[in-house]
C-alpha cells in the first residue's frame, strides 16, 4: 500500500521524472518539489492525462532554508510518503583544493536533504504506513580518491537514514536507503559508463516503487553492486590506500 501524497524533492531530475510516473502509475498523487518548476508544468499535465494523477509543484532550491521550511508551511497534509532524488556530482578534483567546492557537494548530498528528511519524518512520524526514501549511493559504501568528497556526503547521507530507521523503527514510519550504482541520466552525461553496471532511471524507479512495497530497509538497485562494494570494503586499508580506484 502506497501512502499518498507522494512527495518527490529533487522531481525535476531524471531519476526524479521516472519515479512520479512510476507512483503516478500505481495511484498515488504526488507533490513535485524542485528549482524552477515551471519546467514540470507539462509533467503535470502528462501525468494526468496518462494515470488521471493529482499532482501539485512546489519551489523548493534544496540549499536555500528558508524554502524548506516555506516547503513545510506548505503542506496541506502530512505526505504518506517523501523521496529524496536531491544530488549533485559535483567537481571532485575541483573540491581538493576549493572549499567552496567541496561544500556544495556536501552541502546538497548530505546537509540540506538530512535537515529536510528529519523535519518532515517527525510530522510522519504518526502516519499509518508512511515512509522516507532517500537516493544515496555506492560510493558511500568506501572512501575512494576520485570521489571522495561525494562518496563521504553519501556515506554521511546513509548513517543518517540508517539513524532515522533504527529511531523511528518502532513507530511504523518505513525508512529506505537507495544506492543505485550508475544511472545514465544528464548528470553523468559523457561519461564512459559500463552498461553491465548501469541503470536506467525507469530501473531505478521501478526498483524503488518494488522495494517500497515490500518494506525493504537498504535497495541495490543492480544486485552486482552490492557484491562490488562488499568486496571494496573488504580490502585491507594497508593495500587499499596504494589501490587507484
Amino acid at each position: 500500500m502506497i501512502a499518498s501524497p507522494v512527495l518527490i524533492v529533487g522531481a525535476a531530475s531524471d531519476i526524479g521524472r521516472a519515479i512520479a510516473a512510476e507512483y503516478a502509475k500505481a495511484g498515488a498523487s504526488l507533490i513535485l518539489a524542485a528549482r524552477n518548476v515551471s519546467r514540470l508544468e507539462p509533467d503535470v499535465k502528462d501525468l494526468f492525462y496518462r494515470y488521471k494523477a493529482d499532482a501539485q509543484l512546489m519551489e523548493l532550491d534544496i540549499l536555500d532554508e528558508g524554502q524548506r521550511e516555506a516547503l513545510l508551511g506548505k503542506l496541506t497534509e502530512v505526505p504518506g510518503t517523501v523521496i529524496s532524488v536531491a544530488g549533485v556530482l559535483g567537481d571532485e578534483v575541483a573540491a581538493w583544493s576549493s572549499v567552496a567546492a567541496a561544500n556544495h557537494i556536501m552541502q546538497v548530498n548530505y546537509v540540506a536533504p538530512s535537515l529536510l528528511l528529519g523535519a518532515l519524518a517527525n510530522l510522519m512520524a504518526e502516519r499509518p504506513g508512511a515512509c522516507i526514501i532517500g537516493i544515496s549511493s555506492v560510493a558511500g559504501d568506501r572512501g575512494r580518491k576520485k570521489n571522495y568528497t561525494y562518496g563521504s556526503a553519501k556515506a554521511g547521507f546513509t548513517a543518517f537514514l540508517s539513524g532515522l530507521r533504527n529511531r523511528f523503527g518502532s513507530s511504523g514510519l518505513h525508512v529506505l536507503t537507495v544506492k543505485p550504482g550508475f544511472v545514465a541520466t544528464r548528470m553523468t552525461e559523457g561519461m564512459a559508463l559500463p552498461p553491465f553496471l548501469t541503470a536506467s532511471p525507469q530501473q531505478v524507479a521501478s526498483s524503488i516503487i518494488s522495494a517500497h512495497r515490500k518494506k525493504k530497509d537498504v535497495l541495490y538497485v543492480l544486485g552486482v553492486w552490492r557484491g562490488i562494494m562488499f568486496i571494496i570494503r573488504a580490502i585491507p586499508e594497508r593495500m587499499f590506500k596504494s589501490m587507484d580506484i
